[in-house]
């Protein structure tokens, strides 16, 4: 055998043995489907066990999500891995989660609750990972150029609620939390009643994590007046304890010796939800005829039928996943997104960089009617003081009928032009 030919077939041999490690090695070829992608790791986290607002459902929904698409070959190819975080409702707590995800390489940090916005906004934008579909509680979830809110937040929430209450109160009492987040509420929520020349509302701030609200719930009830008042609550998951001390107050009198007529009660989704009116009662709840503005369309409609789909296949009969509440609908929302965007950029591995980027340049998704089409390129931010990254500003108004939050008119109402309005 002469040189040439003792070469070209060393060479022919090296190269099959190099393309059968890599097929034995990987099972495919680099590029290739099935299995080659290389992981998408992201995190969720929300408060749990905690004395004030907790959702445990959004991680459990996160991880509900992550077993799903991974039974259908993943997001475009790539597995999908989910880690959790409990962030104690404490800044130190959300800073040790972001730190994590930081820790971990995770690409995105997604449909997760916070109201330390400062303490875990600060890691992740060093770290350039984006914040996908938060629960919108913080400012800073709407100024920090590397959050993507699929929602318009509290602000659009409490804007939209002082538009629905003006229709019917008038005079509202609003009992909200004595914290800074807590402090502009008043201001959103008298935007939405001065679209009906309504006056403003009676600002009462409440200790979050109370044991009871007696002394607030009787002055709420007395400064809305007996004709036509309305009493309005947004303390999170103590707003249930607010209305329970509401319900306890004794039966006010007219003058001449008979019963004064009742004042109405109304939250907001997050404050109030459908899992609340259950535990307390369903139909003969004290929320029973109360106003509630969401950010999506109410539970029983169609366009949840996917979600409730993945859950009843892939919860397990974990009862925190609850379709009905806005933080799980919040965090399916926010990785329908992640998913969008993941199969658009096509590629064998996934950055943080690379989903910045394609959400930054304009990648329009669709959320199947849960959220108009989410988009967030400089032209497409709302633009209110401090609240710039607004790209939702659509809210639902509803009611408690029956014992169900049903909606009180159909589709979504636009409260962007109210938000902007709001000192």
């Amino acid at each position: 055998m002469t040189g040439r030919r003792l070469t070209s077939l060393l060479a022919y041999v090296t190269t099959a043995a190099a393309g059968a490690s890599l097929l034995t090695g990987c099972g495919v070829l680099p590029g290739a489907t099935g299995g080659s992608r290389e992981p998408v790791t992201v995190m969720t986290w929300a408060p749990d066990q905690t004395r004030a607002t907790n959702m445990p459902g959004m991680p459990a929904m996160a991880q509900t999500y992550a077993r799903w698409i991974n039974s259908q070959g993943g997001i475009d190819g790539h597995e999908l891995r989910v880690l959790t975080c409990n962030e104690h409702n404490t800044p130190s707590g959300a800073a040790a989660c972001a730190r994590r995800a930081v820790h971990e390489k995770a690409v995105a940090v997604v449909g997760s609750y916070s109201q330390n916005g400062r303490a875990f906004m600060a890691p992740l934008e060093a770290a350039e990972i984006p914040y996908i579909g938060g629960y919108g509680i913080t400012e800073d979830e709407f100024t920090s150029p590397l959050s993507y809110p699929v929602n318009g937040g509290q602000a659009s929430l409490i804007a939209g609620h002082g538009m629905q209450l003006a229709e019917s109160c008038r005079t509202v009492s609003l009992v909200r939390p004595d914290t800074l987040a807590g402090d502009k509420l008043p201001e959103l929520l008298n935007s939405g009643l001065r679209k009906a020349s309504h006056r403003s509302a009676v600002d009462i701030p409440a200790v979050e994590d109370a044991a009871e609200y007696t002394a607030q719930a009787g002055r709420a009830r007395e400064k809305a007046g007996d004709r036509n008042g309305c009493v309005t609550a947004v303390l999170g998951e103590r707003t249930q304890t607010f209305f329970d001390s509401f319900r306890r107050l004794p039966e006010q009198e007219d003058g001449e010796g008979g019963k004064r007529d009742s004042v109405r009660i109304s939250s907001v989704l997050g404050s109030v939800g459908q899992p609340v009116i259950d535990r307390t009662g369903g139909a003969h709840s004290p929320f029973e005829g109360a106003f509630v503005t969401g950010w999506y369309p109410e539970a029983a409609d169609k366009s949840w039928a996917p979600m409730r789909e993945v859950i009843q296949e892939h919860a397990f009969a974990d009862n925190r996943v609850d379709p009905s509440d806005a933080g799980v609908q919040t965090t399916w929302i926010a990785y329908t997104v992640l998913k969008e965007v993941v199969e658009s950029l096509g590629t064998d591995r996934i950055t943080a960089a690379q989903i910045t980027h394609a959400l930054d340049r304009g990648e329009r998704i669709d959320t199947g009617g849960l959220t108009p089409s989410l988009r967030w390129r400089y032209e497409d931010l709302l633009g209110a003081p401090g609240f710039p990254r607004i790209v939702n500003h659509e809210v639902t108004f509803q009611v408690v009928r029956k014992g169900r939050l049903v909606a009180q008119r159909p589709g979504f109402v636009d409260v962007g032009a109210t938000v902007l309005s709001a000192p």
